[in-house]
């Protein structure tokens, strides 16, 4: 069964962190670009950050960028998400998602999503 399933969501008050992780079953993470998007109530599903399966190249959204971490640990065939310093803007379901094609956050050339992981984040 080739399956993203993300976890570490919750709630956490403005300025606080919490850590997102997408863990690959049915396939292995080593060849494959990995995405997180995001999508908040009422508006579309933006990129937030990618990896790249190679050299471990890293793209961040302007608006997370100096407070989101991505990472991966292919012997744990698992993606990381970093973030600190939350903001009220980030709360938002949380997805990864992986490709084999390119580092990407065109989200049509994603192979596979996982489920979505919510973070809200409020007082």
């Amino acid at each position: 069964q080739v399956q993203l399933v993300e976890s570490g969501g919750g709630l956490v008050q403005p300025g606080g962190s919490l850590r997102l992780s997408c863990a690959a079953s049915g396939f292995t993470l080593d060849y494959y670009n990995i995405g997180w998007f995001r999508q908040a109530p009422g508006k579309e599903r933006e990129g937030v950050s990618c990896i790249s399966s190679t050299d471990g190249s890293t793209y961040y959204a302007d608006s997370v960028k100096g407070r989101f971490t991505i990472s991966r640990d292919n012997a744990k065939n698992t993606v990381y998400l970093q973030m600190n310093s939350l903001k009220v803007e980030d709360t938002a379901v949380y997805y990864c998602a992986a490709t084999p094609v390119t580092m990407t956050v065109s989200r049509r050339l994603y192979d596979y999503w996982g489920q979505g992981a919510q973070v809200t984040v409020s007082s």
